[in-house]
This record gives C-alpha cells, sequence and structure tokens, in this order.
C-alpha cells in the first residue's frame, strides 16, 4: 500500500530555538537539526514497513528552507524536498492509505508554545470556516479535502501542544509528543530513542488502525480568515483569488477549492 509522510521541523525533539530552523545558511545548529527530524522520519517509516513489508513510503518535506538531510533518509523512501516548489496538495492523492505528521509545532498565540506560529511570524492567527487553525489543521484539511476521495492522517508526532490540536481535530488519531513546551524557545525533551521507539511503534499501530482513524474533512465552499501583526503587508494573500481585503490586518477569501486557498 502507499503511505504519505509530512514533515515540518520545529516540533521535532531537541530543536527549540529559531536558529535551528532558518534558512539562511548550512550551519551547525541547522545541520543538527535536520539529523534530528530525519531520524523521526526513518523510525516512522520503520514502523510503517513493519506492519506493511511491501509499503510504498512517499516523503514530502514541508519545512519553508528544507529540513529533511536526503543522505540519511532511508533508502526505502521516496523523497519529495522543498514541496512548496510544488502546489499543493504536494504529491498526496487518494491512492495513499494513509498519511503521517511529523515534527509538528502549535499554532499561533499558543502561550507557552516551544516555537509556535502559523506559517510565518507576522501571522497573529487564521481561521477557516471560522475555526482558528494552524499548520497541523491546514495539513490535515488538505489530505481530508482531496477532490477525488480523502486521506486520514493516522498519526501526529510534535509538542504536547501540537497533539493536542490533533486530538481536537480527530479524537482517533494517533501522537508522540517529542517534547513538553516550556517557553517560545524552550522545552523539555523527551529521551530521542524513546521518542523513535515509539514512533515506530505508533506508526505500526497507525497501519494497522487506518479504518478507524477518520479523515479530517472540512466541507466546501472555505472562507479562509488572515490576520497579521500590525504594519504586515497583505499583498501575498491578497494575490490569491477571490480574496478581499477586510482590514489593514485582516485578508479573507472565500473558494470552493480547498487548494486555492494559503493554509
Amino acid at each position: 500500500m502507499k503511505w504519505y509522510i509530512m514533515t515540518d521541523l520545529e516540533g521535532a525533539c531537541r530543536v527549540e530555538r529559531w536558529v535551528q530552523c532558518d534558512g539562511s545558511e548550512l550551519h551547525y545548529e541547522r545541520l543538527e537539526a535536520r539529523r534530528f527530524i530525519t531520524a523521526e522520519a526513518n523510525a516512522t517509516a520503520a514502523g510503517i514497513i513493519d506492519a506493511d513489508p511491501d509499503a510504498d513510503i512517499v516523503l514530502w518535506d514541508g519545512h519553508g528552507p528544507g529540513c529533511i538531510d536526503p543522505s540519511l533518509l532511508d533508502p526505502r523512501v521516496s523523497f519529495i524536498p522543498h514541496g512548496w516548489r510544488i502546489p499543493a496538495p504536494f504529491g498526496l492523492t487518494s491512492e495513499f492509505a494513509g498519511a503521517f505528521v511529523l515534527g509538528t509545532h502549535s499554532r499561533a498565540g499558543t502561550p507557552n508554545g516551544c516555537l509556535a506560529h502559523t506559517m510565518a511570524g507576522n501571522v497573529i492567527g487564521y481561521w477557516l470556516n471560522g475555526r482558528e487553525i494552524g499548520e497541523l489543521a491546514g495539513r490535515m484539511a488538505m489530505a481530508g479535502g482531496l477532490p477525488d476521495g480523502p486521506v486520514p492522517v493516522l498519526l501526529v508526532s510534535g509538542c504536547n501542544f501540537a497533539c493536542a490540536e490533533a486530538h481536537e481535530l480527530v479524537p482517533e488519531v494517533l501522537t508522540v509528543e517529542t517534547k513538553l513546551s516550556l517557553a517560545p524557545e524552550r522545552a523539555q525533551h523527551r529521551p530521542p530513542a524513546t521518542v523513535h521507539a515509539e514512533l515506530r511503534a505508533q506508526a505500526a499501530a497507525a497501519v494497522h488502525a487506518r479504518d478507524d482513524i477518520p479523515p479530517f474533512v472540512v466541507p466546501a465552499p472555505y472562507t479562509v480568515r488572515a490576520k497579521l501583526t500590525e504594519g504586515s503587508s497583505l499583498d501575498w494573500y491578497l494575490r490569491h483569488p477571490h480574496t478581499t481585503r477586510i482590514d489593514e490586518q485582516t485578508a479573507e477569501q472565500v473558494t470552493a477549492n480547498l487548494y486555492e486557498t494559503w493554509i
């Protein structure tokens, strides 16, 4: 069967500072962070293969400047680097039996959320059909809104707040906590070996439970709202179709096509 892994970086174990995630250069802290999330991806892939030895696994690197070290990625995994260079849904189709979202962080405005944000540092918040969402909800909605049939997100990994968000969206989803968020750039990290073992075990369990975990489906039409910090430009949002300016900080889009939106 086919399985899809999406990765971000801020929610990985031992990642807690912005300098580890930026894309300005491949300095040692960022290289180290790439090794951390790649190890988590490999553990997840191993668990999928434990449960489905003939698994066809595709991994999309969803972190803006990239987070996967391809030289360390399990050779059994197909790889889409820097997925922002292709349009959503980034290679995901209804052919996949399930998706796995790794390295997840909490949404913008989360009190004490480690590296909490939604897409960019100047975003106060996103709302989808009146519900405040973060990047995780956007990824899950993307999987659940495929035009040829929904794909369930089976497993989410990240900080405690990110895992709580996942359960708010789909109570049945499996989760692995990588760390306990303490402050915007501080966390209590679990032992990596423990995280990797849990990812492998939970990934295998997710494959077996795929029929019991529903997709996150948001019905059309879609009303998407973005509110930015004072003084930020809305120009990027206003370039999207069917988008209007609500006020100096807020843009709103109404569309029947989820993949036209900025989530």
